[in-house]
């Protein structure tokens, strides 16, 4: 192996925006991220609906269709 081309492989934590905190190793000594395992819907088995500017409900109002809370 080539020698000083290799980056540096350190301790490096990892912070979900939940709260998750992950210590791991890295190249990079700190990661940010949005979603982690701990609050992941398929992970956890909970669907969260995110409604962005009405969507949903100008779906329900152009097709029409009884709601439901499945």
């Amino acid at each position: 192996m080539k020698e000083k081309i290799h980056p540096e492989y350190v301790e490096s934590v990892i912070t979900c925006a939940c709260g998750n905190v992950i210590k791991t190793r890295s190249t990079v000594p700190r990661i940010d991220v949005g979603i982690c395992s701990n609050c992941h819907p398929f992970f956890t088995g909970k669907q969260k609906y995110v409604d962005t500017a009405g969507r949903v409900e100008r779906f329900w109002k152009m097709y029409g269709g009884k709601k439901t809370s499945e």
